[in-house]
């Protein structure tokens, strides 16, 4: 079910009565609904997966953006919630958000789980500085919508379909997030992110000094899952083997290897959710020096 808290949209899924909800953060053009496939592995835990400011039912709450402005909006949530430490779980740039929050409040997390993000990305051999980066290209079909307009809902799932990153893996839970990405009235259909808060954000994934702070800062367990194949189905995030290098900044990174899925694909099917509901549910446990 969806509903407004602390500023933003959320859908809420499992039982009430579980007090300490899984948060969970969607990545940079998605929205809450992202977290479907994953929610229905857990079924016995309450997730909250909220839109974040500018994206889904959240997407007419103004800017600025930027990864310390949604941990500040996910703080004010939790606290609403009751504000227990509990696992915080972000897919993609939500996994960066994940961090910024646990950086600035560490009393509301006790376990990261980064789903292909979270640690700082390189730069592409032929950008020498972020200001010179073309996100949109980057990011591909994921950013061309966001200039689209649809007919109607039918043309917008088309174009899902179409993304190669779901050419063998299309389902009744890509169809659901895409159906409540759908904004404007028919024939202008559109989707709900909004185009402004996707670059300010994208911006911050390549490890400005405040964000390698944060991540120094860290004590809870962390545990990051690579996808080997990425947005468009092709060379991924992260390079086999980038991962290890962030342990100089992370001692108690672990590590996980999802084979056979993108970077879609390990959010949305099956074989990829089921390994990172199990990351979601492994028990904490703290480190020396978070004891």
């Amino acid at each position: 079910m969806s509903t407004a808290d602390g500023g933003l949209a959320t859908t809420v899924f499992g039982p009430s009565d579980d007090e300490r909800a899984l948060l969970a953060i969607h990545g940079i053009t998605a929205n809450g609904r992202s977290w479907d496939t994953v929610a229905a592995l857990l079924a016995r835990r309450r997730m909250i997966a909220p839109d974040l400011r500018g994206r889904g039912r959240s997407n007419a709450l103004p800017g600025p953006y930027g990864l310390r402005t949604h941990a500040a909006d996910l703080a004010a949530l939790l606290d609403a919630d009751g504000g227990a430490p509990r696992t915080v779980i972000g897919h993609s740039m939500g996994a960066f958000v994940a961090v910024a929050l646990a950086g600035a409040r560490p009393d509301l997390v006790d376990r990261l789980v980064l789903v292909d993000g979270g640690l700082p990305l390189a730069l592409p051999a032929d950008v020498a500085r972020v200001e010179d980066l073309d996100l949109g290209a980057l990011l591909g079909p994921a950013a061309q919508r966001l200039s689209m307009e649809f007919a109607d809902d039918d043309a917008y799932l088309a174009f899902w379909r179409a993304h190669p990153a779901f050419a063998r893996d299309w389902s009744p839970a890509v169809e659901a997030y895409a159906r409540y990405d759908l904004d404007g009235e028919v024939p202008h259909r559109r989707a709900s992110a909004v185009a402004a808060a996707m670059f300010e954000d994208g911006a911050e994934l390549y490890g400005p000094d405040w964000y390698l702070d944060a991540l120094r800062s860290l004590r809870m367990p962390v545990t990051v899952l690579r996808a080997p194949r990425g947005l468009t189905d092709a060379e991924p995030l992260y390079p086999a083997g980038a991962l290890e290098g962030f342990r100089e900044l992370v001692p108690q990174l672990e590590v996980v290897e999802v084979d056979d899925v993108n970077h879609y694909t390990i959010l949305f099917a099956d074989r990829g959710a089921v390994r990172v509901a199990a990351a979601a549910s492994a028990h904490p446990n703290p480190t020396k020096e978070s004891t």
